[in-house]
């Protein structure tokens, strides 16, 4: 897909900074996440900060996943300014449904926020939308849920594109309808792999302002480079290691090649390839 390669190109030029709210478990992760696909992270929790990183970054990210009410301020403040200040916000509602906690704080954030881009797996994003769904810490399981349907539906309730992770990628914003095809199931071995496509989707989105184009790219830039890392890894630590050395070693050409994209125009119901 051209596109795709097109913005990642943006990306390694013009190293956009990404604001992280982010997962305490994960952000050395992140972070170095961040830098190897070429975009610049700066992981700022504190709210007496938050709205000036906020208001000069390419993007911001709120992730739940460690957070505490204090946090969860900071990340409303955050969101608000970024707002103000066109600076595309990024959510992941980590483990959301898990506690009551998580499910009333992805509510106020949403709430209070305009969320450019709601990024999760297939529980989190179904357990948003209200479906039924069991839940088992913030490693929830969701079975038999039409992704797409799900992708699509939330998409129109909360205004906003929404993108699920798993063995196929859904991303939607009411209009349009993505699917990616690349990935490894070596990502669902490393903690932390989901926080990091969140943080891949936000530079993403910092260099594009076609959300769900800007997520698709991200994602299937994710997946291609867990496909890389897969080759020859005998098990996730290995892999972890060369999923960095992955990320910043893939080219926009090896992007438009290797991308596997389905995308459906919901408008008209045209359906193609690429």
């Amino acid at each position: 897909m051209k596109e795709a390669g097109i913005i990642l190109e943006k990306v390694r030029k013009e190293t956009p900074m990404v604001h992280h709210i982010t997962n305490w478990v994960v952000t050395n992760f992140t972070a170095n996440i961040t830098l190897a696909l070429g975009a610049s992270p700066i992981m700022a929790h504190a709210s007496e900060e938050v709205e000036e990183i906020a208001a000069i970054a390419g993007s911001v990210v709120l992730n739940i996943g460690t957070l505490t009410p204090p946090l969860v301020e900071a990340m409303i403040l955050a969101g608000k300014k970024a707002n103000e200040s066109d600076v595309p916000v990024v959510l992941d509602p980590v483990g959301v449904g898990a506690s009551q906690l998580r499910t009333q704080s992805v509510r106020k954030i949403l709430q209070e926020v305009k969320v450019d881009i709601l990024r999760g797996n297939m529980s989190e994003m179904a357990i948003v939308a209200g479906e039924d769904v069991k839940i088992r810490g913030v490693d929830a399981t969701a079975e038999d849920v039409d992704g797409g349907r799900i992708a699509v539906q939330l998409a129109d309730k909360i205004d906003s594109t929404v993108c699920i992770t798993g063995a196929v990628d859904y991303i939607s914003d009411g209009k349009m309808l993505y699917k990616i095809g690349n990935g490894h199931p070596f990502l669902t071995q490393v903690t932390g792999t989901g926080c990091a496509a969140t943080g891949v989707v936000a530079a993403f989105a910092a260099m594009e302002k076609d959300m769900p184009l800007a997520a698709a790219s991200a994602l299937a830039f994710f997946g291609l480079a867990a496909e890389k890392a897969a080759e020859g890894a005998e098990g996730p630590g290995i892999f972890a290691a060369r999923l960095l050395d992955s990320l910043y070693n893939i080219t926009p050409q090896d992007l438009e090649e290797g991308a596997r994209i389905e995308t459906e125009d919901l408008r008209g119901k045209n359906e193609r390839k690429t």
